[in-house]
């Protein structure tokens, strides 16, 4: 067929298999498919979008934009790509994103190995034949040695199950899957039911649009101020005069952001100390305020001082005492939920045409043609959005039919919650692994920063095998087990263990409840698996040898 690929045609054919197959055209699957090149492994990308960005692609709702500082989300792999590429903005727009993971397909020429439009439903271990087959949506078939899942921790949408939402005779929208030709909210009047990043974010951005915008809260969020601004010319030629030293800086530290963070107990500052180091962490944006003292997300006291301070700038903020009660968290320390980032959030709600309604207060009864009923009254708007979140970490890969040993399937493997070696492997599912997968630090870092570490593990994996004549790998039940009970042990020893939470699929009806960000940090993690690389593989058990047959 004209256009496809050797690798597209031979695959479609059915008359050679392809070394790796890859699920997923973000900044995962365009990395993954990158490097398999260079290593010259035959390699195909299926991706369910019309495009390429994964996350990026589909999450494209007005005001849609990335917490982590444009300089530091980006790729570190080529030092051409970090030198060329301009951002605009402090922290990069959903578009800009896009735009970005464009320039990437088209500057690596990976367009020509990934087939858009091309949603996996199936993919079955081959025991005899030693190889994954995929089916997709539109009938593809394709077989490969090994299987990179690259389907994104934020994918799958959690679409609430509220009585009469079918009823509503506006338009419904989820933030996760907005129109990609966009929607003109001017003068309409809306309604917003989630205030997570998402729903922040949105409000924030639509408010001066609509007309009259009513957010439904049903758990306060703390929010900590963004300060983006334009890109500063002088401040990205200094960032990228020193770009190797930076991120290794971020590859090292817990979160794989080069920030700093204070090695000090809180209770060895003084109150003066923890205020100015409160207020200066504040003053310069984003996450900084969750480095202010080594103890904030191990003690509850220490914790306590954080969430007072943003209490205190909620209430400086907010002209409404009672709005500026309701904003305030109460039930949970900061940096146990996902911390959201804003540009002006709080100060919306001294808009004249923004109302905000607590649902713990008075929750949903029903969704109504016209609006909403809760407990108290009726509220009345001819647009639904619903930023209610994703069925987090889990959620793409149990959407698709994975069969790996014996016939045993993801949902039966972990339908008590996941099991992984490293984030990165599961066993009884050979030659399959997952990218920032559950067991990860994977969306308690800089994504980019712990994708790139994974897609060069297994890429250096691959290679190992190759050059000792292997074809099969997958971990030993021994070591996920002792992996996955670490990373359950670490969670345990910090406050993440008290909250419920989209990190331990709280937010899904009848979803396990096991924490599943490995919280023990960046740095440490990738320590930890080169060790297991050093001592060739540890924990993971090898076929036997036998020649790959299309390796280029």
């Amino acid at each position: 067929m004209e256009g496809e690929t050797l690798a597209q045609q031979s695959a479609a054919s059915g008359s050679e298999r392809l070394d790796v197959l890859i699920v997923g055209a973000g900044f995962s699957g365009l990395y993954a498919l990158h490097r398999a090149r260079e290593l010259g492994f035959s390699a195909l990308v299926l991706e369910a979008g019309d495009g390429v960005g994964g996350t990026w692609f589909w999450n494209r709702y007005p005001g849609a934009r990335c917490d982590v500082e444009s300089l530091d989300y980006s790729f570190s792999f080529d030092e051409t790509l970090e030198q060329e590429w301009e951002w605009t903005e402090r922290y990069p727009p959903q578009p800009e994103i896009r735009a970005y993971l464009d320039h990437v397909a088209e500057r690596f020429d990976l367009r020509r190995d990934i087939r858009l439009r091309s949603t996996v439903t199936a993919l079955t271990w081959d025991e005899a034949d030693n190889a994954w087959s995929a089916e997709t949506e539109d009938g593809f078939e394709v077989t490969a040695t090994y299987c990179i899942l690259a389907t994104g921790m934020l994918t799958v949408p959690n679409r609430p199950d509220i009585p009469g939402v079918d009823s509503f005779a506006g338009d419904v929208f989820h933030t996760a899957r907005w129109p990609e030709e966009g929607v003109d909210l001017r003068g309409r009047s809306v309604g917003i039911i989630g205030t997570g990043s998402t729903g922040i974010q949105f409000i924030t951005t639509a408010a001066p649009e609509v007309d009259r915008l009513t957010v439904f809260q049903r758990t306060p969020n703390f929010s900590l101020p963004a300060f983006n601004r334009p890109a500063d010319p002088e401040h990205t030629r200094e960032i990228k005069a020193s770009y190797r030293e930076r991120r290794q800086r971020a590859r090292e530290s817990p979160t794989g952001v080069p920030m700093s963070f204070n090695e000090k107990m809180s209770t060895d500052m003084t109150p003066e100390e923890i205020e100015t180091e409160f207020e200066t962490r504040w003053q310069y944006g984003g996450f900084l305020m969750l480095g202010a003292f080594a103890d904030l997300v191990i003690s509850q006291e220490a914790n306590d001082l954080a969430a007072d301070f943003v209490k205190r700038k909620i209430a400086a903020t907010v002209n409404d005492p009672d709005t500026a009660r309701k904003l305030m968290p109460t039930d949970y320390p900061i940096g146990t939920k996902r911390i959201c980032v804003d540009t002006g959030y709080y100060e919306t709600y001294n808009r004249d045409n923004v109302e905000l309604v607590d649902l713990r207060e008075t929750p949903i009864e029903r969704i109504t043609p016209t609006g909403l009923q809760t407990t108290e009254r009726e509220y009345e708007f001819d647009t639904l959005v619903l930023a209610t979140g994703f069925d987090a970490m889990t959620g793409a890969l149990m959407n698709i039919s994975i069969t790996g040993l014996g016939g045993e399937t993801i949902q039966d493997k972990w339908a008590d919650g996941p099991q992984s070696y490293l984030g990165l492997t599961t066993a009884s599912f050979p030659n399959m692994f997952i990218v920032t997968g559950p067991g990860s630090p994977s969306v308690l870092s800089n994504m980019v920063t712990s994708i790139e570490q994974h897609v060069e593990w297994i890429a250096d994996c691959l290679s190992w095998m190759r050059e000792h004549g292997y074809e099969r790998i997958e971990p030993t039940e021994a070591a996920e087990r002792e992996w996955t009970e670490h990373v359950a042990e670490v969670a345990s020893a910090t406050l993440h263990a008290t909250t419920s939470n989209w990190y331990n699929g709280a937010n899904i009806p009848g979803k396990p409840r096991i924490f599943m960000p490995y919280v023990g940090g960046v740095g440490a993690y990738r320590e930890h698996c080169d060790q297991v690389a050093a001592g060739d593989y540890t924990g993971f058990a090898f076929g036997a040898p036998r020649s790959l047959a299309s390796v280029g």
